[in-house]
Formats: structure tokens, C-alpha cells, sequence
């Protein structure tokens, strides 16, 4: 019974790299913290979860006191230059790559059609991703100003944090 276990085990161990290398995800080892995965990988634009033992210094990077199962379910990491790089989700704090667009959205077009002079376009219709402030002249959304800055990565460099 034990060696059938082992030998499940074992395929499941063996299956899982295969489809990890299949799929091009590189992910960090068990046990192996988000600090010796970052300086082991590098540079990886792939967000993952927070373990809990980081949810402290998420908190001091952000001037937050998220209790721990709110930050573990709203705080993702990324790695850039072998170091570790946090962002806290929220309404209007997206943790994915900016859109840079100065097309608008069909939402700021269709925001605009219905409200033809409206001064601020909401990132409900525009997308929360934008970077620029959109209103509406004459029923055509255009853009104010540009509000959020990008990183050389192509996130939002406002949302993130690097942690020492």
C-alpha cells in the first residue's frame, strides 16, 4: 500500500513538472520563499499569491493593516531585477499590465454616446487598467491627461511596491 502511494506520488510529482514546463509557467518551489524565488528566477511578469509570512511587510509597504486572510486573497507578487514586487488589489487598483491605449474602450464610446459633454468618463467604462483620464466632447470620449505611470515591465508603477 505504501509503495503504491510512493509510486502515485511520484507520478503526480512527475506529471505536475511536465505540465508546468508544458505550459511555460515557472513557479516557486515548495517551501521555497517569494525572496530566494525571486533571486533564483530574476525577472518573471507572472503574479502569484502571497504566502501569509509576507502579509507584515506588505501592510509596511503599503501603510495598510489588512488582517491576513484579506491581504493573502487581495496581494499578488511579481518578480523584477531578482527582487520581489507586491500589489494589493482593489475597486479601482488593478494588479495586471496597464492599458496604454489611446483608443478608448467600447465602454468610454458607449458612455459618451450616452452622455455626449461628460467630464470625467468612470473607470467603469473606460476600463480600470487605463492609464489616462477620458471625458466626452461631443459624444466622442478623449483623453485629458494621463494619470498613472508605466514600469519597464508594463504594470502600473503606482499599485506596486518592492519589498526589502
Amino acid at each position: 500500500m505504501l509503495l503504491a502511494r510512493s509510486r502515485h506520488s511520484a507520478v503526480w510529482v512527475v506529471t505536475a513538472a511536465v505540465a508546468t514546463l508544458a505550459v511555460g509557467r515557472v513557479a516557486p518551489v515548495r517551501a521555497e520563499t517569494p525572496a530566494a524565488f525571486c533571486k533564483r528566477i530574476g525577472t518573471d511578469d507572472t503574479t502569484q499569491p502571497i504566502p501569509e509570512d509576507l502579509v507584515a511587510a506588505v501592510n509596511a509597504a503599503f501603510g495598510m493593516r489588512l488582517p491576513t486572510r484579506v491581504a493573502v486573497d487581495t496581494t499578488v507578487f511579481r518578480c523584477v531585477g531578482g527582487h520581489v514586487m507586491v500589489c494589493t488589489a482593489g475597486a479601482n487598483l488593478p494588479c495586471g499590465k496597464a492599458n496604454t491605449k489611446r483608443a478608448p474602450s467600447a465602454g468610454a464610446v458607449k458612455w459618451c454616446r450616452d452622455d455626449p459633454d461628460t467630464e470625467v468618463v468612470p473607470a467603469v467604462a473606460t476600463g480600470h487598467d487605463t492609464i489616462y483620464a477620458w471625458r466626452c466632447r461631443g459624444g466622442a470620449p478623449s483623453i485629458v491627461r494621463q494619470t498613472l505611470h508605466v514600469d519597464p515591465r508594463g504594470f502600473i508603477a503606482e499599485f506596486w511596491k518592492a519589498l526589502p
